[in-house]
């Protein structure tokens, strides 16, 4: 088993080396570009299974690898990688969920004039994430932590004929490297107070005791800064505005992104840095946690008050996965930490599935997005209303035969049991009956009611579409298995503990209650949008129940409560006022600095030249004619006779006589 440690590198490097491949490849080689990614994707999956078996050996299993990438003077720099059931467990889930949107992809990209290149980016993505989760290092889950923003911008302007794509493309990438700074800055702080980025390193690695003893007081100002990368990757508010324009990219994409990669790292990080949130906290509450619930809390209900008034099906999931990854927050800030993953995990297959669905959607309506142009099309794509049907139980949080029910019920027993307030546990109850009302909205206006102008020629997507989505509905379901609160296994795993089977944990209070609201916000959606998408004498068909009902609050909302159009008048205002300013400072003072210097720069050489010319070069050549006259005359002095020389000498010799006489 030491092998599935010392080379679970292999497992993202695969992939890593398959995007390379492809994207040598012409783009007429379809074929093998879809198979080499495929395979690639595969082989990953295979290993990870290989990697989740070691960590079964004994409860709470950790083992990593460890080696020095540099030194400088006395200090050295260690990379290294970690496997354990966190890891083991988001390994899994990425690789087979990235499987079935790779196969996906094959029947819904079939027609892309560049499906070669999208293969390689969809290989490389999935290589990024997997990097982060295997990272030992917070230098080294940062690096791919910013592959996976590369490979972001890479997919969601995939189609860079559309401007739109493109937009989109620079605001996720610019949106998140604002928190990634934030990320950068504590990263640094991280390793100055404790000189080590390495997660677990025999004891003093930056997670276990001896480095965290070390941090002090700064352990919360660097917790924060940290989580500013969470953040931004996984679309909390404020920084939440890039995740729903990143549905300009092709579905298989938002279905990665959304579900097994990108936002999913947010989460991860914050779990696997768990240690430095909870440092020194009193009865599981910190500064920093508690800053992680209440962004967690505004994200969700936020989110799921957005998506009751949209009506592109894609952005309606877009704004659930946001909603759902507060939640996650939630849950990791009031101690839930096994909880938050459990449910990233079960979110990663249903999340894909609803998002495939919708794709499939897409395909068989002939690429329209907008769900008022839809309707009766149960009958229609018989396969896609069905696992569409399973993504939305799971989404809603139906517990017993659902793994996202069984998960959300974790996170409200956490919240339950959060020692500072009670107010997140009623605030995520609310979610609870909102996310079921946005979703049964979106499934009464795609598949039932009257059938509008596209639905007449909808038909049910190929197979290679259709089978992913089977998959992905029975992984859901499957997985409420080990989820149950009467044989939780996945938590025991994740927290190192021994599962045992106690059947009158089916019978609590909160899953009761949990069960109700799950059935009012069924029978509340179902009542009010009972009619949308029909003519009546007060309200057009097209017209949203609620919009017909409160137009004001339906306005407020369709427009994402104007977050963007604030953003617009206050930061980007800002940045374009400053950008203005700098040009003007540019234009005008510092170019009259410049020119001003450059005069004198002008005056004094001007001098100089003047100087040299006049001065300098001048008494130079006077001198050297002096010099050139007196050896002239010298020159005479010297005609070789002796009789001259000694007449000089004998002068000489009397003026000296002279002289001496003269002084004496």
């Amino acid at each position: 088993m030491a092998w599935s440690v010392n080379n679970v590198w292999l497992i993202p490097a695969l992939p890593l080396a398959v995007s390379f491949v492809i994207l040598s490849l012409a783009n007429s080689r379809r074929k093998s570009a879809a198979a080499l990614a495929v395979i690639g994707q595969i082989a990953a999956l295979t290993l990870s299974i290989f990697a989740f078996v070691t960590t079964l050996q004994t409860p709470g299993y950790r083992a990593f690898h460890n080696f020095t990438w540099f030194t400088f003077g006395d200090s050295a720099l260690g990379l290294g990688w970690v496997l354990d059931p966190l890891a083991a467990a988001m390994l899994i889930m990425i690789a087979l969920v990235g499987l079935c949107i790779f196969v996906f992809s094959i029947g819904y990209m079939a027609g892309d004039k560049d499906f070669t290149r999208f293969f390689a980016y969809l290989s490389f993505f999935s290589a990024a994430m997997l990097g982060v989760v295997i990272a030992n290092s917070l230098l080294l889950l940062f690096v791919c932590w910013e592959l996976v923003g590369l490979a972001s911008y890479l997919l969601i302007g995939f189609w860079i004929h559309k401007p739109s794509a493109a937009a989109a493309a620079k605001k996720a990438f610019i949106t998140t490297r604002i928190g990634d700074m934030g990320f950068f800055l504590g990263m640094i702080w991280l390793y100055g107070n404790s000189g080590t980025l390495l997660f677990y390193d025999d004891g003093r690695g930056c997670l276990e005791s001896a480095g965290l003893v070390m941090l002090g007081s700064s352990a919360t100002f660097i917790a924060l800064l940290i989580f500013c990368g969470a953040v931004g990757k996984s679309g909390q508010f404020p920084l939440h505005v890039w995740l729903p324009d990143a549905m300009e990219g092709p579905t298989p994409v938002s279905a990665l992104i959304h579900a097994a990669t990108m936002v999913a790292a947010g989460v991860f990080l914050v779990a696997r840095v768990y240690p430095l949130f909870a440092f020194g906290d009193e009865d599981g509450v910190t500064p920093s946690l508690t800053v992680v619930v209440s962004i967690g809390v505004i994200t969700a209900l936020m989110a799921s008050l957005i998506a009751l008034a949209q009506f592109d099906i894609k952005r309606i999931l877009a704004y659930s996965t946001v909603s759902q990854l507060g939640l996650m927050m939630v849950s990791l800030g009031v101690g839930g930490v096994a909880a938050g993953i459990m449910h990233l995990i079960a979110h990663g297959f249903f999340k894909a599935l609803l998002f495939l669905g919708a794709g499939s959607v897409i395909h068989g309506v002939h690429d329209e997005q907008d769900i008022r142009k839809m309707g009766g099309l149960r009958f229609l794509m018989p396969v896609t209303f069905l696992t569409y049907a399973v993504g939305m139980m799971n989404l809603s949080g139906v517990p017993f035969f659902f793994s996202g029910g069984w998960t959300k019920e974790e996170i409200l027993h956490a919240t339950m049991r959060w020692h500072a307030s009670h107010l997140p546990h009623y605030l995520m109850l609310a979610g609870v009956v909102l996310t079921t009302l946005y979703m049964t909205r979106q499934m009464i206006f795609i598949f039932f009611n009257n059938r509008r102008a596209v639905s007449d020629l909808a038909h049910e997507s190929p197979r290679v579409m259709t089978l992913p989505l089977i998959a992905l509905a029975i992984c859901s379901i499957v997985l409420g298995a080990v989820l149950t609160p009467a044989w939780p296994w996945l938590h025991s795993y994740l927290t190192g503990e021994t599962a045992r089977f106690d059947a009158t944990l089916f019978i609590q209070p909160v899953l009761f209650v949990s069960l109700v609201l799950v059935g009012a916000g069924i029978a509340l959606g179902a009542w009010i949008y009972r009619n949308a998408g029909m003519e009546d004498r007060h309200r057009p068909a097209e017209t949203d129940p609620l919009e017909h009902a409160q137009p004001a609050l339906f306005r407020f909302l369709e427009h994402k409560m104007w977050l963007d159009e604030l953003y617009e008048r206050t930061v980007l205002a800002s940045s374009r006022a400053a950008a203005r300013f700098s040009d003007w400072m540019d234009r005008h003072v510092w170019d009259g600095f410049v020119r001003a210097f450059g005069g004198l720069g002008q005056l004094f050489g001007i001098f100089t030249t003047n100087l040299d010319e006049r001065g300098i070069n001048a008494g130079v050549d006077e001198t050297t004619s002096g010099a050139r006259g007196l050896g002239r005359v010298m020159s005479g002095w010297h005609s070789g006779q002796i009789q001259t020389y000694l007449g000089a000498v004998a002068v000489g010799m009397l003026a000296l006589l002279i002289i001496y006489a003269w002084l004496a």
